[in-house]
């Protein structure tokens, strides 16, 4: 199986107590660079998005605290930036970004939606103080100016009530002159060096991410979009992912995918999947065969679990243990690892991590029908007392109805 990895650079921001209280996030085109080399300001916002809302997720990226983003006119602008949990993130505007009323008023808008912003002051533009009134943060650039016009910068936004960083402070000397100035808050390597946050990213088809798209912007039944959702792992997987960011740290148990598209409501579904499109990488494709794998054993477990007389709630709880049953194996870490930033539900955990009980002994069941193990599944399937006959004739149906889908 192909796949990629998204990069993500995280250098901490400290109080003067020299307690983290926030982190920027910067694009890294890999674990090794210190810049997001040829990739444009747009490209590096959005692939900086993707790993917060889904690659890497923000419970990894942040734990409990604010995200400092950067972002450039286009994607200020762009609706995906709302695509973001307000309330951790931090937006950071150049200083070379001119205060047009257009963007005052994005400003506005989006601080009516939670999110704080913050001004890059380094070599600040003459007029740019027009966002001394937007903006909550001030970062400046302890070796790019003067010690007077640091001093000079300071002053000017002590008048406001702007909490200011001393960005780029390396030495001790750096730090002294900060303290002595009573700046509110420190970055640079005298605290500590950037880190870099890596995950295997899997990408979706770009198909299934279309007819979603139109599904969603002609107000298709939730029961069309769900369809879709059950047939592609990878969608599946970056939703709920998304939902867990979307949530700002409260966990989310999503009971199925209806429950997740209900969470989300239409219209950020809508921009989520557009941001899906933008970011595509035909690398980073799920393999055929371990897709149709996973989605047979969902629809078996599935229909196993109606044979056994599961109400439908816990027979979409079995969909999705044995749609993500491959997980470990597709982003090559531990279950237990997998499992930790989605947020499944409590039975679904349970399952895929080989704890007793009914999800659990089903998978083994279906696992074993894979080999064939023809000893094993006799005793599995008396162990559920479900008939051998009935067993082949769910899974039968099971390998039909992938065949149906095209997989």
């Amino acid at each position: 199986m192909n796949s990629t990895s998204t990069f993500i650079g995280r250098q901490p921001i400290t109080d003067r107590q020299q307690q983290i209280i926030a982190y920027e996030l910067l694009f890294r085109r890999d674990e090794n660079s210190t810049d997001s080399g040829q990739f444009s300001p747009l490209e590096a916002d959005t692939r900086v998005l993707t790993g917060i809302l889904g690659d890497i997720g923000s419970g990894k990226l942040l734990k409990d605290k604010l995200a400092f983003v950067n972002v450039g006119e286009a994607m200020l602008m762009s609706e995906l930036i709302e695509l973001l949990p307000a309330r951790k993130i931090v937006l950071e505007l150049p200083s070379d970004l001119p205060p047009s009323r257009e963007i005052l008023d994005r400003m506005r808008m989006l601080r009516g939606q939670g999110f704080s912003f913050s001004l890059d002051c380094t070599g600040l533009e003459s007029g740019n103080e027009a966002y001394f009134d937007q903006i909550r943060y001030a970062n400046i650039d302890i070796q790019h100016e003067t010690p007077q016009q640091f001093m000079h910068m300071n002053a000017q936004l002590k008048s406001y009530p702007i909490l200011r960083i001393a960005k780029r402070v390396e030495t001790p000397a750096h730090y002294s002159i900060s303290r002595e100035l009573d700046m509110d808050a420190y970055q640079g390597f005298y605290f500590a060096k950037p880190e870099t946050i890596s995950a295997t990213a899997i990408h979706p088809s770009m198909v299934n991410t279309l007819r979603l798209l139109n599904l969603v912007r002609n107000d298709a039944d939730a029961d069309q979009i769900e369809a879709i959702l059950k047939t592609d792992l990878a969608l599946s997987f970056k939703l709920l992912r998304f939902v867990n960011s979307a949530a700002a740290g409260q966990p989310m148990r999503i009971t199925s995918f209806s429950h997740a598209i209900t969470m989300l409501g239409y219209r950020k579904l809508y921009r989520w999947l557009t941001l899906l499109l933008v970011s595509n990488d035909e690398n980073g494709r799920v393999s055929p065969c371990l897709q149709r794998t996973a989605i047979i054993r969902a629809r078996l477990m599935e229909n196993i679990g109606r044979q056994q007389g599961l109400n439908q709630d816990s027979c979409d709880l079995l969909f999705i243990s044995g749609l993500f049953s491959l997980l470990d194996v597709i982003l090559k870490v531990p279950m237990l690892e997998a499992c930790r930033h989605l947020q499944l539900p409590q039975e679904v955990e349970a399952t895929l991590q080989g704890k007793p009980g009914t999800g659990a002994s089903l998978l083994s069941l279906v696992r074993a029908l894979e080999a064939p193990e023809l000893g094993k599944i006799s005793y599995l399937a008396d162990a559920i007392s479900i008939p051998a006959a009935q067993l082949n004739e769910l899974h039968i149906e099971a390998l039909g109805w992938v065949e149906d889908l095209g997989l």
